[in-house]
């Protein structure tokens, strides 16, 4: 009888480590410091072409360093020329790196870093449009540096979604590599906001081969995923233009975009630090890892399989 409460209590600590190591997939006060950091006063909510928007590449320069992202061509900066909504940028900035995996065949995460700026004396802080996305991107990004990939995953940290999707754009327009070798977007823009512990995965109406890997995807203590948004007939409610990733879309690029429902604080000077669900936030960045993690496990044919339902 003891020999088998001691396999039970064996067995019982065996899944209970297994559950911690499954939850331990970020530091959730590192997370926490670097949208604290981007979405901080003195970036005056990271205008493209503005000091506070150098600030902010300079921050994420310096993560991507301290990570250990590899860089194409020995510069995490990418540059392009910018205009839209009254506003010229000659050397906008895209930063880039990325970890080779055992192929080639490549999954580009993308996060913007840029916001509104100043109006009319007020800051538009962006804390979570959309700083929280790049924190989580950079959460993504020292997890796979320490589990290595199958695909090769590039970590995009881009400029200029705020004046018409151009930082995306200009990566598409100039990439660091073959387009035919991209497999997937995974976008993330505003994650940190939720009151009912919900983020959606948008875009399985398009590719629908993607609806039975984020279904696999377990809910976590605090955040649950869901999908949605994505149909034509939903209007505003249909997220297939709003970000980065339609970039991808119009280029029959599958993706996945994550992020929460529209808040008080979308778009106001309210979106600060301090009003981003702290204990909401780890879990729902964890859960885009989750994803990428079972696409890396999984290892379908993501390009091949994943055929859109509509052009746009």
């Amino acid at each position: 009888m003891k020999r088998h409460l001691s396999l039970i209590f064996l067995f019982v600590c065996a899944l209970q480590v297994s559950a911690l190591a499954q939850k331990k997939v970020l530091d959730p006060q590192v997370l926490l410091r670097d949208v604290q950091v981007l979405s901080a006063d003195s970036m005056a909510g990271r205008l493209s072409g503005t000091e506070g928007n150098r600030m902010a590449q300079e921050y994420i320069e310096k993560r991507f360093n301290e990570i250990g992202l590899q860089a194409y061509n020995n510069s995490y900066r990418h540059t392009f020329r910018l205009e839209g909504r009254g506003v010229v940028v000659e050397a906008a900035v895209n930063l880039i790196g990325f970890i080779p995996g055992k192929t080639d065949k490549t999954i580009v995460l993308t996060a913007h870093y840029d916001h509104v700026g100043v109006r009319k004396g007020e800051i538009y802080n962006g804390a979570d449009d959309n700083a929280s996305g790049v924190g989580a991107l950079l959460a993504a990004a020292a997890y796979f540096k320490k589990n290595k990939p199958h695909y090769t995953l590039i970590f995009a940290a881009l400029d200029g979604e705020e004046l018409g999707l151009q930082g995306a754009n200009a990566f598409l327009e100039n990439p660091p590599l073959a387009l035919d070798l991209i497999q997937l977007n995974v976008n993330m823009d505003m994650l940190s906001l939720n009151n009912k512990g919900e983020i959606y995965a948008s875009g399985t109406y398009h590719y629908p081969a993607l609806l039975p890997l984020l279904q696999q995807v377990k809910a976590r203590p605090l955040a649950r995923l869901l999908t949605g948004h994505d149909r034509p007939e939903q209007g505003q409610d249909d997220w297939t233009r709003q970000s980065d990733h339609y970039q991808f879309h119009k280029r029959q690029i599958p993706f996945i975009y994550f992020g929460v429902e529209d808040h008080p604080h979308y778009h106001k000077p309210t979106d600060v630090y301090e009003n981003i669900n702290p204990t909401f936030y780890p879990d729902a960045a964890a859960l885009v890892i989750d994803f990428v993690q079972l696409l890396n496990k999984k290892r379908p044919s993501l390009r091949a399989s994943a055929s859109t339902t509509e052009s746009y």
